[in-house]
């Protein structure tokens, strides 16, 4: 298992501070497997750009909250923290519609650095973007 420990779907919402942008873009996780972690986003007026399609922005978010909280269960919370460092998106279709959905697998998992890949699917399993985030895995302040 890829995990530091086993995580539930409830576990991951846990860790998420509400009434954020996830909140307000309707961002979803639905699956975590041993080695992959899914979500999904509503492609409605939330998330639309001045054309009536996904905007990119929303799409990027999707893309780093679900490699930021891939990289976060993979290290010890106590003493370690992850945060996105770059993230790359080539947007390839455009969605109008329904939800997009991320699939995130990991690339390369290091001791300071995770390198993620993450496909942006619509509801007729078409890739809309893809994607790689890196993070840095950062030492938590020790407390005084």
């Amino acid at each position: 298992m890829l995990w530091h420990k086993k995580y539930t779907i409830d576990d991951a919402l846990a860790l998420i501070t509400h009434d954020n942008i996830l909140d307000h873009l309707g961002l979803e996780f639905t699956e975590i497997g041993d080695d992959f972690i899914t979500a999904r986003l509503p492609v409605d007026r939330r998330t639309h750009q001045i054309h009536g399609i996904l905007h990119g922005g929303a799409t990027c978010v999707l893309a780093e909250t679900i490699g930021s909280f891939a990289s976060i269960m993979c290290v010890d919370l106590d003493h370690k923290y992850a945060v996105g460092s770059q993230i790359s998106v080539n947007h390839l279709r455009p969605a109008s519609e329904g939800y997009v959905h991320a699939h995130c697998a990991p690339v390369h998992i290091g001791r300071t650095k995770h390198v993620w890949d993450i496909r942006v699917t619509d509801d007729r399993r078409r890739l809309v973007a893809k994607c790689e985030l890196s993070c840095a895995v950062i030492d938590k302040p020790k407390s005084a």
